[in-house]
């Protein structure tokens, strides 16, 4: 009871002043505007042939997509560039706990704060197009459009009838929300790791290079990189589904029956196994953390 007391205590110390920061209204800020921009996609099909949306519907459309979520995610970076979290008062807290918990605290505060941060993206991408959506768990008109057209490939908007005839919109925007929380998490604690290990600099360049990978292994930049056509991508399309984890993150990067690709669930074991494994060597590191300096500086 007493570890959980402290470990608590130390999340609640976090959180202070966390809605008056600056830096943490300025992120919000950045990631409303990127709603808005990535969700306009969806809207310009919906205002053209009138017709009407799931609730849902924008954030599926917009967070299928591998490049909204890595522009979502890279907010992340900006969100999470304190960490850990440290001030002229974390020497008193280490006196009174184990070190072990101070770190337990941090890991809680960055899956409280990946999850308000992704609730947010989900409640702003609603909001925006609410005039043109209903409540009800069916595909809309729109839906259908985007799935048995060109025009969804053509404006990136991952509608497509297997999404379509394998789930409902409910059930897709939280297996969506559910890897792009992975995704989020594994960015998060790797900057977590690296900030311990290295410094912030450090801990900066490793969530960019984290993203930048992603990028590069996305099927659709290698076909250009390496001159293939779609159809010759078919390879390089199964293997990069399962080494890349943007790609796990990416809801149609997966197998509805039709690819060999991994399955939901299967990318939610392997962003289990990277962030058991990044915590790991998170608690190892901490053993030889220097906690000799708190200024308190940028907190």
């Amino acid at each position: 009871m007493e570890a959980l007391k402290q470990t608590v205590a130390v999340v609640r110390w976090n959180f202070l002043g966390f809605y008056k920061n600056p830096r943490i209204i300025i992120t919000f800020l950045f990631s409303f505007v990127l709603c808005f921009f990535l969700s306009n996609r969806a809207m310009m099909v919906s205002d053209y042939y009138e017709a009407p949306m799931q609730a849902l519907e924008p954030f599926i459309w917009t967070f299928g997509d591998s490049t909204s979520i890595l522009l979502c995610s890279l907010l992340l970076i900006l969100l999470f560039i304190d960490l850990p979290k440290l001030s002229p008062f974390t020497p008193y807290m280490l006196l009174r706990m184990k070190k072990g918990r101070w770190l337990l605290a941090q890991l809680i505060y960055i899956f409280l704060v990946t999850a308000i941060y992704m609730l947010y993206v989900l409640l702003v991408t609603s909001l925006l197009c609410m005039q043109k959506t209903f409540p009800g768990n069916l595909w809309s008109k729109t839906a259908a459009l985007l799935a048995y057209s060109p025009m969804g490939k053509d404006l990136s908007v991952p509608s497509t009838v297997k999404v379509m005839e394998s789930t409902s919109p409910f059930s897709c925007s939280a297996q969506i929300m559910l890897l792009l929380f992975g995704y989020a998490l594994t960015l998060s604690f790797l900057m977590l790791y690296f900030q311990m290990k290295k410094g912030k600099k450090a801990a900066i360049a490793a969530g960019l290079s984290y993203s930048l990978l992603g990028f590069l292994l996305n099927p659709k930049v290698l076909a250009k990189i390496l001159q293939k056509e779609e159809y010759e991508m078919f390879w390089v399309r199964r293997i990069t589904g399962w080494i890349s984890p943007l790609n796990h993150a990416t809801y149609g990067m997966h197998d509805f029956g039709y690819d060999v690709l991994p399955s939901i669930w299967q990318s939610c074991m392997m962003f289990l196994m990277i962030l058991l494994g990044l915590s790991f060597l998170s608690f190892r590191t901490l053993k030889k953390y220097n906690f000799s300096s708190f200024t308190g500086e940028g907190l």
